[in-house]
Parts: structure tokens; sequence; C-alpha cells
């Protein structure tokens, strides 16, 4: 499937045109069809002589609508440059080759209309001018043909070179990569609901689909799907699709969102792309504002030149935008800067990354590593996304760089085979990180424990959640890496805990006679024991591996003891209906703090609660 849009002067006759070739009058607003003059999209579609049927978007030429033509162009495949033969080039032709030379439109026909209303030769002068104006372009030696939608001259030889130049553009996917659809218009139809339209690009839907429309992030369900008005069960890449969504408003849409699958696009507010100015264009200075057009939204935006003090009209160079509001695009989407005032389109560009971290400028890797980007070399683009950096999870790796599992995990395992990519985890949890990458993890984690253990010899080991704090890692990033560390024997680790291979949290002797010295005297007076003079890791320790029990701040029991004061408090409650701390101090011949503080103890544990001044159980 393919998509041909309009471009030309307005009133150069590009509706008409349209409907000249396939029967179907674009314009559908009823202002646009009183004032002739196309204000929003129209879309039609034509069968060619080779039988494949291509659609077509009527864009505005007025200067007042130029934003309603730019959200029409972003999926073309290629454009029908409209010049009316009677009057020539014009602001807004000039204006549109413009934008389709930046989105780099590579295949196209200028159609020359109004041929009827001039002489053979003037039409000859115009045809040597328009050629001489594509010099330079994208549309370069794009074929010349001469119409007359009212007397028919011309048509049918338009629709066979529209044929010939689709033979050479490329074709799209049918079944592959994941779909996106930037929405052009949002309307409600009675007794259907809620449909939205655009260019479909990346790969297929089909009804009953459950999607999301971003970068809200608000879930629909496909109804039903139309391709040039005929209902289907799918619709394919380059098609211009109606989508009938159930579970959401038209109010809730607008122009620009983008219709795709759950958990598979993220919306950013960032950009890094290659710029070229036009060369009429005003120079661009650092944090320059611009009104920002991709796909089909529309967004203000402020400018970093990455590489250039000032981009100078004709040139080109590395940017990052900084966008006001979120959008969705991804790598290879090409984009259009706009000010409004004048209202003049500046420059465009191809975005190299939608996810960049925020750079700072003149920095030699920061260039170097978007020109490698820039290249599309698979390997060298998974291997650039990671870097020396922290691990990436393969999906949202994969997401990012818009590569399709079908090249991505065949890529993966030579790379690992090579050792130059390390593998963590298993399907469908894998991480990747480079060998680079690992080191500098491995050496921003192993020397802080060696030191935490140094400093807390009998603890277990440094607490999990602190040394995921200090790798800045997801919690399933830190599992993986934690895993992958103990198989290499570099540590050991628990859910809460992770300590240097081979640690042992255990006292020296000196330390242990001090601890051995403190149970012996509280086993001596078992019911009102000492409180333990000990250091407060060596007690911490004690108490972790249950050779004391704590039930007061400053009050310890030995466990044998503990054991048998709460089966007796228990048993007590269990004949006599409560008890109370007279009776336990007096059975055990022990004073009435360690009394009180053994049965508060019991309460916060929710084992017994007080009843008046005893304790029943709970």
């Amino acid at each position: 499937m393919y998509v041909i849009g309009t471009a030309g002067h307005v009133d150069h006759g590009k509706s008409t045109l349209v409907k000249a070739l396939t029967g179907i009058d674009p314009d559908r607003l009823a202002e646009e069809q009183r004032r002739e003059m196309t204000i929003d999209l129209g879309f039609a579609w034509l069968r060619l002589p080779s039988g494949r049927t291509v659609s077509l978007v009527d864009v505005p030429g007025h200067e007042r609508f130029i934003k309603n033509m730019l959200a029409g162009v972003g999926g073309l495949d290629a454009a029908l440059l409209i010049i009316a033969a009677d009057e020539g080039f014009m602001p807004q032709t000039t204006e549109h080759l413009a934008i389709l030379d930046l989105l780099q439109i590579q295949h196209g026909v200028v159609v020359m209309t109004k041929a009827d209303l001039v002489e053979a030769e003037w039409l000859e002068l115009v045809r040597e001018d328009v050629a001489s104006r594509l010099h330079g372009t994208s549309l370069a030696g794009a074929p010349l043909v001469a119409v007359s939608a009212r007397t028919g001259q011309g048509l049918n030889e338009l629709k066979t070179i529209i044929d010939q130049v689709l033979d050479a553009a490329p074709t799209r996917g049918e079944a592959q990569g994941v779909p996106r659809l930037p929405i052009d218009r949002t309307f409600s139809i009675e007794g259907f609901g809620t449909v939205v339209t655009g260019t479909l690009v990346d790969g297929p839907l089909a009804v009953g689909q459950e999607v999301v429309i971003l970068p809200h992030g608000l879930a629909a369900r496909i109804r039903g799907l139309q391709v040039h008005k005929q209902r289907g069960e799918t619709a394919l890449p380059g098609s211009r699709v109606a989508v009938n969504l159930a579970g959401l408003h038209p109010s809730q849409i607008r122009r620009g969102d983008v219709l795709s699958l759950p958990g598979r696009y993220q919306p950013t507010q960032m950009l890094d792309l290659r710029l070229r100015t036009l060369a009429d264009a005003p120079p661009i200075k650092q944090n320059d504002g611009f009104d920002l057009f991709v796909g089909a939204a529309e967004v203000r935006c402020r400018i970093t030149l990455l590489d250039a003090e000032v981009l100078q009209p004709g040139a080109e160079g590395w940017v990052q935008l900084r966008l006001d509001a979120p959008v969705v695009v991804a790598k290879g989407d090409r984009c259009i800067l706009r000010v409004a005032s004048p209202s003049l389109t500046v420059a465009g560009g191809q975005v190299v990354d939608p996810h960049p971290p925020r750079h700072r400028r003149f920095r030699a890797e920061v260039v170097e590593g978007l020109e490698t980007l820039a290249r599309g070399n698979p390997d060298e683009l998974l291997l650039q996304a990671l870097g020396a950096g922290p691990p990436r999870e393969l999906a949202d790796l994969l997401q990012e760089l818009g590569m399709p599992e079908g090249i991505g995990l065949p890529l993966v395992e030579d790379l690992v085979a090579q050792g130059r990519v390390q593998r963590l985890g298993s399907p469908p949890n894998v991480a990747l990180v480079s060998p680079e990458g690992w080191g500098r993890l491995t050496e921003r984690l192993l020397p802080p424990l060696r030191a935490y253990q140094r400093r807390y010899p009998l603890r277990e080991g440094m607490p999990r959640e602190e040394v995921r704090q200090r790798l800045r890692l997801t919690p399933r990033l830190l599992a993986l890496c934690l895993d992958a560390a103990q198989q290499q024997g570099l540590l050991g680790w628990n859910e809460t805990s992770v300590w240097i291979a081979g640690h042992r949290a255990e006292p020296d002797t000196a330390t242990r006679r001090s601890l051995d010295a403190a149970l012996s005297a509280m086993a001596r007076s078992p019911y009102a024991p000492p409180t333990p003079d000990l250091d407060p890791e060596l007690l911490a320790w004690a108490l972790e591996r249950g050779l004391l029990v704590r039930v007061a701040a400053d009050l310890f029991f030995l466990p044998d003891t503990y054991t048998e004061l709460v089966a007796w408090v228990r048993a007590t409650i269990i004949s006599t209906g409560s008890v109370q701390v007279s009776q336990l101090r007096d059975q055990f011949g022990t004073t009435r703090r360690y009394a009180l503080a053994l049965l508060e103890h019991l309460d916060e544990r929710r084992v017994t609660r007080r009843v008046g001044e005893g304790r029943v159980l709970v």
C-alpha cells in the first residue's frame, strides 16, 4: 500500500485534480466547498493501471493552513507537486517543495494543472522554470506532466507515470513491526462511536486488538477497520485507515496522538536529530524556540545546538530538542521546525534517538555517538546504545532502537558468542550489558561492599536497597545483576542483603568470649537477667541469630527462658481466664519491671491483650 500527498500553492487545482482522478471530492467541510479552498486534510483513493490502489491525501495550500498541511505529509511515500500552468511557482509552492525536500520525499510527480488555459510555448517555459527550481531538491528529475482536470487532458498519462514512480518506491512490510497510527482526524459516527484516521506505519492492525492512545495511555479496543471505505479485519502499513474505537470519547483524543499496542512505545520530551536549515531561513541560535511538526503532532520546543555556536542558513548540525509536551516518535522519523511569526518553515531533520539523555554541548563523544546511530549498522547501534553504561532490558533496548525482534534477537546471540555483549538472565527477562559496562558496575559495587564489611563485620551484608540505590538500577535489573555476579563467584545475596563472596558474619575469639560471659551472667539469674553489656553490633548479631530475645529497649531474656515464660502465661490464661503482672512476678521470683515488660511485649505481638488489670489471649 502507498500513500501519495498533494502539495502546492492555493488555488492551483489540487482538490480539483484529486476529484478528477478519483471521483471523490476531498473537500469534506462545508466551508471548504463554499470557499473552494482546502482548509483541512482531505482524503481519496485511486486505482492505477497496474491494479494497485493508492491513498491520496489532499493538503491545504494557503499559508494560513500550512500547519494542517504538515499534519498530512508525515507518512507519504510519494508526492504530487501541483503547479498551475498559468501562474507557475508561487510562495506556497516554494514552501511546500522545501518541506518535501526537508522530509526527503524522493518519489514524486510534478503536475502542471490548467494546461488548457495556456499556449504550448508558455507551457514549455513553465516546464523549464519548474525543472530548474527542482534542481538540488529531493524531487530533482521528477517527471513533469501537463493536465487539465476540466478537459481530461493528461489524466491517463498521469496515472501511468504515478505507477512508474511507485515501482521505484520502497514497499512497506506487510506484517512486521509494531503498528503506529499518527492520528490526524477524530470524530464520532452515530451508532458506531469514536473514529480516528491516519496513515498506518510500521505494522498491521486487526479488529479486536487492545490498543492504547499515546501519549496519555488511554486504553481502547478496535471495534472496526476501514480502508478506502471498505470494512476489513486487518489494515496493513501504508494504508489510510479509519479505526472505530470502543471505550473512548472523541473529546479524549487529539490530532497528533498515536494509536499503538500497549507497552510498545514510550512518549518522549527529548529528541536527538540531524537538522538541516533552509537556505533562506534565519540563523538558528542556542535555545531558540520553534514549533515542531512530527507525524501528525505539533508541539513547542527549544533547541540545543550540540556542535555549533550558531546554525547558519543552509547548514546542517546535530541538535537536541526539548519539547513542551510528550510525543511518540521512532528512530528515523522526519520532522519540520517552523516559527510562528512571521509564519515560516525554518528547518527539518531526522530523529536518530527518540529517548536520549540530556546532552552537554560540544562533547566529541556525544557527536560520535549520534553519527554512529545515524549510520544505522544494527550491531553498531546496539553496542552504541549500551556503551559503557549500566545494563539495559533487551525489550526496552530494541524498542528504543526501532529494531524488530527478527533482527535484534539473532544479533544479540552473535554478539554474546563474540564476547562483545554480556547477557543477564534468561527469556523473557533478559538484560544486556557491554563488558566495559559490567566492569564499571562491579567497580562501583565491590569496593563499597568490602568497606561496608570491614566497618560492620558482624552484619550479613549491605542492605539490598542500599545497593540498588548506589547502582541506580530497577529492582528487576538489580536481581539480574546480582544473580550474574553470584554465578561469577563475586558475591552472595538474598532478599535483604548483599555480601562479598566468602564473607561470614562471625565474631572473632575475643569478641565471642565477651558474648559468652554476658550469656553466662544472664543464665545465672534467668528471670531477672542483667542487661548484656555488649557492643551494639555484637548485640544485633546475637539477636539476629536467636541467642537473645529483646522484650524491651534494655531488657532481654535467653531463648529458653523466654519460651518458658510465654508458655506459662498461655497456660495460666487458659486455666484461669487471665493473668496479672503480680502473678507472673511471684511465680518466677522476678521483679515487676521484668514481668510488666514481658506482658507488654506479648501485647505488642498480639499474643495477649490487656483487660482491666489482667491479660487475656487475643
